[in-house]
Parts: structure tokens; sequence; C-alpha cells
């Protein structure tokens, strides 16, 4: 019965293990999910610079910007909190620091890109 036990609580360790791997994956897909709304700002501003009124090709550049430091955020507060949740067996998780680290620098760059398309 001992092993049975042995063989149930490491089928579950590894499941556990799994999901934070999982976790990460997801995390790393919703920063490319940021970086690509931060192209799409770039990209926009690009194709409509010359757009009259100049402000508003610009406005719409922001409100990508905007949505991807969303992105960043939620990624970020979502992941800490699965990561909260679980404890890693043979899997070693990233600490929620560098995640939230990742997230930071990020968002930081995102909104140097805004502010490089509202000096254009």
């Amino acid at each position: 019965m001992a092993q049975k036990n042995k063989l149930a609580q490491d089928r579950t360790d590894w499941a556990e293990d799994r999901t934070i791997l999982a976790n990460e994956r997801t995390f790393a897909g919703w920063m490319r999910t940021g970086m690509a709304a931060t192209a799409l700002a770039v990209g926009l501003n690009a194709v409509f610079a010359e757009a009259e009124p100049t402000w508003l090709p610009k406005a719409v550049a922001s409100l990508f910007i905007t949505l991807s430091l969303f992105i960043f955020w939620a990624a970020e507060r979502s992941a800490a909190r699965t990561l909260k949740r679980l404890q890693d067996n043979e899997a070693h998780a990233q600490p929620s620091g560098r995640m939230r680290l990742i997230a930071i620098l990020l968002g930081l760059g995102a909104v140097c890109v805004g502010g490089v398309l509202w000096m254009l």
C-alpha cells in the first residue's frame, strides 16, 4: 500500500510541475502578445504618419501601447497568483520577482516607444 501512495504522490508532484511549466509558457505567450501590440502601434503610426490631423495616428498608436501595458500587468499578476498556489518539485519555477522584472522592463520599453512616436 505504501508503494501505491508513493506512486500517487509522484504523479501529483509531476502534475504540479507540469502546471508550473504551463504557467511560465502562458506568461511568455502574453509577453509576446504585449510586444506584438507595441509593434502594431509602431506599424500603425508608420503607415498613417501622413494622416490629418497628425495627432490621430499617434493617439491610435497610444491606444495599443496602453493595451500592451495592460497585457504585461495582467500576465504578471496572473502568473504570480498561479505560482503562489503551487509548489515546485522537480521543475524549478522562475521566481515571481523575475517575472515581475520582465513585465516592468517590457512595460518601460513600451512607454519609451510611445514617447518616441509622439516626438516624431
